[in-house]
Parts: structure tokens; C-alpha cells; sequence
């Protein structure tokens, strides 16, 4: 099931992102500033990847599986 060849960065930095996002987004944040400081530099990192301009990141599943896979299926358990 290891459709798409995600970088180890790439897929380090989004699960960076989800546990920054989610450490925001819990009721009066310590630290709020610096979590938004590094939510903005991770989105900037993994948007402008060098793998994002490869013919196996060009499609728009290729995000959706990144963000699936760095999730941890963590929104399976929600549900």
C-alpha cells in the first residue's frame, strides 16, 4: 500500500504539523505564538518540497495520502 515515495522529510515535517495543530488547538495554548510561528514554517516547508514537483507528487492524492499517513489514522480512532 506504499503507493506514493514520500520522502522521510516530507513526511517527518507533517507529523510535525498534525502535533503542532493539535497542540493549538487545546483551550489557552501555552506557548500559542511560537505553535503558530511553527505551524506557518511547516506548511511552508511541505508546500514548497522538492517532491511536490515530481511526476509522483503531481496528483492531488498524493497530498491527501501524505496527510493520511503522517495522520497516524488518528481520525479513524475518533470515529
Amino acid at each position: 500500500m506504499d503507493g506514493f515515495p514520500f520522502p522521510d522529510d516530507l513526511v517527518r515535517a507533517q507529523r510535525e504539523w498534525h502535533d503542532t495543530y493539535r497542540a493549538l488547538a487545546v483551550p489557552r495554548p501555552r506557548g500559542a505564538t511560537e505553535l503558530r510561528r511553527r505551524l506557518l514554517l511547516l506548511s511552508v516547508r511541505i508546500e514548497w518540497h522538492p517532491f511536490w514537483s515530481t511526476p509522483a507528487g503531481w496528483t492531488p492524492a498524493a497530498r491527501v495520502e501524505l496527510r493520511r499517513r503522517a495522520g497516524g489514522g488518528r481520525r479513524a480512532d475518533a470515529a
